[in-house]
């Protein structure tokens, strides 16, 4: 029988936890593999067409999940190199120390990691940095202390949101530059140069970006980590199992569905990064005697305390036109962690990317009326300001992601989970909205953007379902994000997250695969 393909790191996956960990590894010399299971995302104008992107789902996996009552739904997921990080509104925000504690809210607790914000403060700054990451550390007074400041400066307001946040300021409240990973070079006004790769367009939020000037997994590490002879990639590689050894303690062959074939690999160090979902599910598909309920499991936590965040997508309609283009550069975490009549957590609020008319054509039908009839979608799309809401969404055990009989996915999700704080920091924006220059009481969903309003299907903050931790009973994976269970099984995408926090997780996976790359290269040494 051939010996199969050995490397010393097989990775799998390549979106904010594959891709960087490859790129940490590449220049190593280490022969590492990345599988992907998608291939390149095609470069066309579709890319920045909102009816293609949104109304379409055009590139979206054609999959469909079951909820747990077994109706169909689409969610939110695509497969291309630099996972969903293609599709991602590149919001690269830390953690909040206090998201590392134990934090008490309304419908329960949120859980301490096992490494505290100190542990992971030098890898939030490479990860910045290395993300090209435009901000300024210190405009959020709720914000951990940094080592080194943003390597690029924010980006700057154009003036219907200059406006906004000088009447945030007005009501006592401290809006901050969103940080943002951009290829984007400013002049004195605010504008992109003649010689910027970022264009300053409305596409920036949900697009996949057409002049490759989003800060990506692909475009960031994957592509930098291909130059490298000792780095390989496969595409369209789907794994569809682990297999170990006779003792049950090292994965000795990576499953591969390719086109029209199989393929086995091996490798000293096995990486699983496909997202939380995927993860898990391939760790459960990965069952045999010695793991009987799947592969690092058997504390039974893998595929359990999904997470997704409690996430609202609004519009509200400003008195005067919104010219904006680059809307996406504002955040307020002024009720992070509580408010003055609330002793919970409530989350933060940052702008969506700009609503175009084709998008609000899309949320059309479902908004019944609710739009006065006196204002036409092109007008309401020109006086649009666009705001994405984001609570904390709870670890249950409850909540989990399982595999059927059939081979199908099955999400069982209670979607009401911790939401009345989302509820309370809606009405916080709602009670604004004179105060900033909008209509009152004109606050309408952008469902569309969360596709097509289900809230099951809006799967791009996922996280939770192979934690880590230093109790075996209770997590998955060690402080290493190596699996309890085995000696050569990491996991480092999202899934490795015992509480999600209430800002984007992308940051904070990358720069955790940045300190798992470094256990490795000395683990390899």
């Amino acid at each position: 029988m051939d010996a199969l393909p050995r490397y010393d790191v097989i990775v799998i996956g390549s979106g904010a936890g594959g891709g960087t960990l490859a790129h940490r590894l590449a220049p190593s010399g280490k022969r590492v593999l990345i599988l992907e299971r998608g291939d390149y995302l095609p470069r066309e104008r579709d890319n920045w067409d909102s009816t293609a992107v949104f109304v379409k789902g055009k590139y979206r996996a054609p999959e469909f999940w079951l909820d747990r009552h077994g109706n169909e739904f689409p969610p939110e997921v695509n497969y291309y190199v630099g996972g969903n990080t293609k599709f991602y509104g590149a919001a690269l925000f830390r953690l909040r120390p206090e998201d590392f504690g134990e934090l008490r809210h309304h419908d329960g607790i949120s859980p301490a990691w096992p490494v505290d914000y100190d542990d992971l403060e030098p890898y939030y700054t490479q990860a910045e940095h290395l993300y090209l990451v435009h901000g300024r550390h210190g405009e959020d007074p709720w914000e951990g202390p940094s080592s080194a400041q943003y390597a690029y400066p924010p980006v700057e307001h154009e003036p219907r949101i200059e406006e906004l946040s000088r009447d945030l300021e007005k009501q006592g409240l401290h809006p901050f530059h969103l940080p943002i990973g951009v290829n984007l070079t400013q002049d004195e006004d605010g504008r992109a140069t003649h010689s910027s790769v970022c264009i300053r367009c409305n596409r920036v939020d949900g697009f996949p970006c057409l002049v490759r000037a989003k800060s990506d997994a692909q475009v960031i590490c994957v592509e930098p980590a291909l130059r490298y002879p000792n780095v390989e990639m496969i595409t369209n590689a789907r794994v569809t199992r682990l297999e170990t050894d006779a003792a049950g303690r090292s994965v000795t062959t990576v499953v591969v569905q390719l086109p029209g074939e199989e393929a086995r690999f091996s490798a000293d160090i096995v990486v699983v990064s496909c997202g939380a979902v995927n993860s898990a599910l391939l760790l459960l598909a990965s069952a045999s005697d010695r793991h009987p309920q799947g592969l690092a499991n058997s504390s039974d936590v893998v595929g359990r305390h999904y997470m997704r965040h409690n996430n609202l997508a609004l519009m509200a309609v400003s008195k005067e036109p919104n010219d904006t283009q680059f809307q996406k550069t504002l955040a307020l975490h002024d009720w992070y962690l509580g408010a003055d009549d609330w002793d919970y957590p409530l989350g933060g609020i940052q702008m969506l990317g700009k609503s175009d008319a084709e998008q609000i054509h899309g949320e059309a039908p479902r908004w019944a009326g609710a739009v006065a009839p006196d204002m036409p979608f092109e007008v309401l799309a020109h006086h649009a300001v666009d705001f994405w809401l984001c609570g904390e969404d709870l670890p249950r055990p409850e909540n989990r992601v399982t595999l059927e009989d059939d081979g199908r996915v099955r999400l069982t999700l209670d979607e009401g989970n911790n939401i009345a704080a989302l509820k309370r920091l809606r009405h916080k924006l709602q009670q604004m909205l004179g105060h900033l220059g909008m209509h009152e009481h004109r606050l309408l969903s952008r469902s569309i953007y969360l596709h097509k309003g289900m809230p099951i299907g809006a799967t791009a903050h996922q996280a939770g379902t192979v934690r880590f931790g230093t109790d075996r009973a209770s997590s998955a994976l060690d402080v290493n994000c190596k699996a309890h269970d085995l000696d050569n099984l990491y996991v480092v995408d999202t899934s490795f997250f015992p509480s999600i926090g209430a800002v984007n997780p992308s940051l904070t996976a990358m720069a955790n695969a940045l300190r798992v790359g470094d256990h490795l290269l000395e683990r390899l040494d």
